[in-house]
């Protein structure tokens, strides 16, 4: 009779050992079935982060406000109405009556303004060179430079390094949300591997559970010594405290994705404590080697680092020809027709717009040593040697970055592969192991050496899996791209 109980009791712990090696995922499948718990996946994240994430939105402003730049530097281009009005009267007599009026409108070619005015100045006392007759003078007339500002003056330099800055805004905005992102990813696979070291700990110790409730009730029949029990639940509270150290990774890992979590109306939310990150259990989705020489190649050429630099050396390029276009002399050339009308009123031809009715004027100015300028422009030239000094240790920092990243990710693959070998051959010890403990041949003690072994390895393959999904985001970071799961699809 006690021999019947004792075969019963050692099928039962057998079949309890056999139907979890044949199920790896006894506790993702159990969770599945078990619970309605969300899954909250990298995509479901990537659209909180990109909506709702404040340094996203804030790197979104970059570009605004680099638009707003260049519509200040569109403003030196805006006509401009200035007037004045003058009159003194004393003792009966008006000694002067003066009215001085002018549009002025900026021009793009040659740096040139065109001008039309009209002016008024009658009275007593009044300088005969201003003095008009009362219906007042018009005219219309252009200011040239011919020398400094012909090529480029002030606010075509100010506009044309607005507009470079433009796009150097937007590479900005893009290696910020990269960063952003990154960030992001990386927290999500910790969770991940929290979560899955949690669940197979929690296996675990039901597995300890379920062997210690056997071996009590045998040693209660007699078929077992009382120490198999002590060993029983030893590896039952030890179990329970690994389990609990992994809950407050979990917890903690939970909070630390929720950082990157925020709703549309800029308030921080939390992952909810039932959430489930979503099932990948292998390394499939790999990269192709077409790929990842494109990843290479555009991190050398389109990376947002190398961007910003190459845009901060045109403005500099700008600059420098403004400099240099300041070395030469300043000479102005300004001319106006002239008409004694102030409406579309008859005028006679000889006070009206003709060649013979005009004003020209030149000026001229140069410094003798040109010392400020001349110390401008070097200092010019010596920060783009700075910028090509940058560019190159840059660029050749980002490739080898990608470079390393790659072959982290082929690493990481290969060691799957041989966690995977090595997992199904403990597997297989663990089958055996339970065969000779059926049979009388094995003990407690080498079971639970070969379980604990094989739940370790599983702990490592999901760490693996962890691993190797923020491996791949680094990849695509340090190649100045954003990483999603669909990027893996080839």
């Amino acid at each position: 009779m006690r021999a019947k109980h004792k075969l019963n009791a050692c099928t039962w712990i057998f079949f309890i050992f056999f139907t979890w090696i044949l199920n790896p995922l006894f506790a993702q499948q159990t969770q599945s079935v078990s619970g309605s718990a969300p899954i909250f996946t990298l995509n479901d994240m990537e659209e909180i982060v990109l909506q709702n994430h404040p340094i996203v939105k804030q790197a979104a402003l970059l570009s605004k406000e680099a638009g707003a730049k260049v519509l200040q530097s569109l403003g030196k281009f805006d006509p401009a109405i200035n007037a004045s009005f003058g009159r003194k009267i004393f003792g009966g007599t008006e000694y002067y009556n003066h009215w001085d009026s002018e549009l002025k409108v900026p021009l793009w070619l040659a740096g040139a303004d065109l001008n039309v005015g009209y002016d008024r100045n009658v009275g007593v006392y009044n300088n005969p060179e201003t003095r008009t007759s009362t219906t007042g003078l018009s005219g219309v007339g252009l200011t040239i430079p011919l020398g400094q500002g012909l090529i480029i003056d002030s606010r075509r330099n100010t506009l044309r390094q607005a507009k470079i800055m433009v796009d150097y805004a937007e590479a900005d905005k893009i290696n910020q949300i990269n960063k952003v992102w990154f960030g992001a990813v990386k927290d999500y696979w910790s969770w991940y591997y929290a979560h899955q070291q949690y669940n197979l700990i929690n296996e675990g110790v039901d597995l300890a559970s379920r062997r210690f409730s056997a071996i009590r009730q045998q040693v209660i029949l007699g078929d077992k010594p009382p120490i198999d029990s002590v060993e029983a639940s030893i590896t039952l509270e030890d179990r329970k405290v690994q389990l609990q150290d992994a809950n407050v990774k979990l917890a903690n890992s939970r909070l630390i994705l929720s950082n990157h979590l925020w709703n549309s109306q800029g308030v921080p939310t939390e992952l909810p404590a039932n959430a489930l990150p979503q099932e990948t259990n292998d390394t499939e989705n790999v990269l192709n080697q077409l790929v990842l020489d494109s990843l290479v190649q555009q991190a050398t050429e389109s990376h947002p680092e190398i961007l910003k630099i190459r845009y901060q050396k045109s403005k500099l390029d700008v600059e420098r020809l403004y400099r240099q276009e300041m070395l030469k002399p300043k000479l102005n050339i300004k001319g106006s027709f002239l008409a004694g009308r102030r409406d579309f009123s008859y005028v006679p031809d000889y006070y009206d717009f003709r060649l013979a009715n005009y004003k020209v004027g030149i000026d001229f100015a140069f410094p003798l040593f040109l010392r400020e300028e001349r110390g401008k422009l070097r200092e010019v030239k010596i920060q783009q040697a700075e910028v090509e000094y940058g560019l190159q240790q840059t660029g050749r920092e980002i490739q080898n970055g990608v470079l390393s990243a790659v072959n982290e990710v082929k690493a990481l693959k290969a060691q799957f592969v041989l966690q995977t070998k090595n997992l199904a051959s403990q597997r297989t010890l663990v089958k055996g192991e339970l065969q000779k403990f059926e049979l009388g041949e094995s003990n407690l003690f080498l079971i639970n050496s070969r379980e604990t072994k094989l739940i370790d390895m599983r702990i490592k393959q999901a760490e693996i899996i962890s691993y190797y999904q923020k491996a791949l985001a680094e990849l695509y970071f340090k190649a100045g791209k954003r990483f999603t799961l669909n990027d893996t699809k080839n």
